[in-house]
């Protein structure tokens, strides 16, 4: 599988922005897909998981009630909408995919798209 992230941008506090992943190939109903984000000098970290099974859906505390990621399997696309956005939501963020049943953890991923940067002002 192939990721390729998009959508990202600058915004100001408060804004909203809505990452795309496309993923290539014709199973992707059958991973589960995540978002991480990644701050200069900080470790990626978890942000959401969307599951193949259900639609269930795992959203780290730090963007709870602001992030929503939802999924398109007849377009393999993920999105990831983000609403009151924080500075503290600068960040680098990737999405990933897992052929196994997926967790807030890097290391569940077997497929990660190259990033697209988030900037969002004071």
């Amino acid at each position: 599988v192939q990721l390729q992230a998009f959508g990202g941008g600058l915004v100001q506090a408060g804004g909203s922005l809505r990452l795309s992943c496309a993923a290539s190939g014709r199973t992707f109903r059958n991973y589960d897909m995540g978002w991480f984000r990644q701050a200069p000098g900080k470790e990626r970290e978890f942000v959401a998981l969307s599951s193949r099974n259900f639609g269930g859906t795992i959203y780290a505390d730090s963007v709870k009630g602001r992030f929503t990621i939802s999924r398109d399997n007849a377009k393999n696309t993920v999105y990831l909408q983000m609403n009151s956005l924080k500075p503290e939501d600068t960040a680098v963020y990737y999405c990933a995919a897992s052929k196994g049943i997926a967790t807030v953890g890097l290391y569940d991923y077997d497929y990660w798209g190259q990033g697209t940067q988030v900037t969002v002002s004071s």
